[in-house]
């Protein structure tokens, strides 16, 4: 199959584009540097012939929202990362609407809000928050795809590998004993391994019965404290020296609340209903997979 994959060469789509060449798909790279076909969304180019005639379409794209303070410009930036990206793929899709395709989006679990301790599954509603609004209009974007492409909208959870993402930076403390939960450590995290990532987007390519959205989250979501005991176990390392809250809000501001100090309860009903299963659905399992 003709696979483009917009955002290849980050955290996620790097492996995945590894993993689809493998498997003999023609891989195809959308990136702003020079490692793949250029574009700069939301113009058009060159690359919009590959994505209108290609098989697949999957839609990584978009600035991480854990990098630092949500200033009102790295807020903007975050949104418009995601619709330009996400409004030029699905424009160039619209040039050749008759062609057979799949157009697999992702999103976030921080669709759902804040929760505490609700659990929530893919009937529940829209959250409040910046980032349940950011991924609704994300969400929207993809949606303009559905008279021309089955469209399958992925809600990933904190995808963990120790080469990168958030699980690299959690490492740090640990590695010098200093490692523990964040605030209360209370609030709930949805995770998932990063081979479960790629197999469900794999399976989301594969399974033409698959539409609409569905949670990546392995199904055993943690709440901080026993995700920091569990790595602290995996590691060999002390995991009982709180991160305060004070200091993380005043460094972070609203990005502090939503993605350090809050959580989701998320469980991943439709896809496991389906028939997708997980290689890593516990910590320790998935721990033990990591660091092997």
């Amino acid at each position: 199959m003709k696979i483009v994959v917009a955002g290849g060469t980050g955290f996620l789509g790097t492996p995945l584009v590894e993993r689809l060449k493998k498997r003999g798909d023609d891989a195809i790279v959308l990136t702003r540097s020079a490692r793949g076909l250029e574009w700069h969304p939301p113009a058009q180019g060159p690359w919009s012939a590959e994505v209108a005639n290609a098989d697949v379409v999957i839609n990584l794209a978009g600035e991480n929202v854990g990098e630092g303070r949500w200033s009102p410009s790295r807020k903007q930036r975050l949104v418009s990362s995601r619709l330009d990206a996400t409004r030029a793929l699905v424009e160039a899709m619209r040039t050749n609407p008759s062609k057979s395709r799949a157009f697999i989006s992702a999103s976030a679990v921080g669709y759902y809000g804040l929760l505490g301790d609700e659990t929530a599954d893919e009937t529940s509603p829209r959250g409040r928050g910046f980032l349940a609004e950011l991924t609704e209009k994300w969400e929207a974007a993809a949606r303009e795809a559905e008279p021309f492409a089955r469209l399958v909208i992925l809600r990933f959870g904190v995808v963990l590998d120790k080469s990168g993402g958030a699980l690299k930076k959690m490492l740090l403390p640990f590695r010098f004993g200093a490692g523990g939960p964040i605030g209360s450590g209370k609030q709930w995290m949805s995770w998932i391994d990063r081979e479960d990532a790629l197999r469900a987007i794999e399976w989301a390519i594969d399974n033409p019965t698959a539409r609409g959205a569905y949670n990546v989250t392995a199904p055993t979501p943690a709440r901080n404290r026993d995700f920091a005991k569990a790595l602290g176990r995996a590691v060999h390392r002390p995991a009982f020296l709180p991160t305060p809250a004070l200091p993380l809000r005043i460094l972070f501001g609203d990005m502090a609340d939503e993605v350090l100090l809050g959580g989701q309860r998320v469980v991943p009903a439709r896809i496991t209903g389906e028939g997708f299963t997980f290689r890593h659905p516990t910590l320790e399992q998935a721990f033990a997979h990591i660091f092997a």
